[in-house]
């Protein structure tokens, strides 16, 4: 079992002169072009801090295959960049709300997207071609995501398909997983994952069970990411930039039902500021970064 709340990406890096998506500002076709495809997600390692009060318990899924959930993921990601002493622009994504049904089966969670909403209209006319568009999880015996799959539905237009994908990886590429001990009330265990992309990041998210009531858990989710180089490797052989700063923290609360495969309720905000610095010409390049993920009816 797991708990998808989790934020970030670093997509969107936003480092051309036009308003361009990520994919394209990263300089890569959007996943879902063709047939279905699985994305692997780096393996997480769990550590327990404080085991909780008693009674203590494992902490796993109660639900069976076929059991089915409705619930609406929503995702809100904002970069403000500027260079030099330019204008700031505005690289965001526009926000979406994505109704799906989940249903659990042998392998993993199988995803059937409603009719995804966005207040930008011209990616809500493209997403219109998405719904019944299908996605699923893969997972290890201890909850951690393993794999995502994505397969929007073949009208799907490549803006609609980069959103999609975005939406999925600021939910999804950064998951949680129980500790493989019993823990009670109290308890507080830590994730620490590899987050890939222009520049590798180590994560660590701390996740504290602040309540239970039968099978319903009331988490709070702490997460930090620290880059593991002091250099970003430019899409398309580009060059390199020197990382001078880079802060990125949240936090936020999760509900999760273990007779559930997802989240019922929460958010996380995870947010902060980048530096770069072009080390041929120093020019400075500074990013501005808030994602909000929440989970809900």
């Amino acid at each position: 079992m797991l708990v998808l709340a989790l934020g970030l990406t670093t997509f969107g890096a936003g480092c051309s002169d036009t308003r361009e998506s990520a994919a394209e500002a990263d300089g890569t076709e959007p996943l879902g072009i063709g047939n279905e495809v699985t994305v692997p997600i780096a393996a997480a390692q769990v550590n327990v801090v404080d085991s909780g009060s008693e009674p203590r318990s494992l902490l796993r899924p109660s639900y069976y295959d076929g059991t089915i959930q409705a619930v609406t993921l929503r995702t809100d990601h904002h970069i403000q960049q500027q260079i030099d002493a330019q204008q700031v622009r505005d690289f965001s994504s526009p926000a979406l709300t994505i109704p799906m049904t989940a249903t659990a089966d042998s392998n993993g969670v199988a995803l059937t997207l409603g009719e995804v909403t966005t207040p930008d209209p011209a990616l809500s006319e493209a997403l219109t071609a998405a719904d019944g568009s299908h996605a699923g999880l893969e997972m290890s015996e201890l909850g951690g995501i393993t794999a995502l799959r994505l397969a929007p539905s073949p009208e799907t237009s490549n803006s609609a398909r980069v959103a999609l994908e975005q939406a999925f990886y600021q939910a999804v590429y950064r998951s949680i997983t129980f500790p493989d001990e019993p823990v009670g009330v109290g308890a507080v265990w830590q994730v620490q994952q590899t987050v890939g992309g222009g520049v590798d990041l180590d994560q660590v998210t701390t996740a504290t069970l602040v309540d239970r009531d039968g099978g319903r858990l009331y988490i709070r989710l702490d997460v930090t990411q620290t880059p593991q180089s002091s250099i970003w490797d430019l899409p398309n052989a580009a060059g390199t930039l020197d990382i001078e700063d880079y802060t990125m923290q949240g936090s936020g609360e999760i509900t999760v039902d273990l007779g559930l495969p997802l989240p019922v309720a929460g958010s996380i905000t995870i947010g902060g500021h980048q530096f770069y610095r072009n080390p041929r010409n120093a020019t400075e390049l500074r990013q501005v970064i808030e994602t909000n993920v929440s989970w809900g009816d």
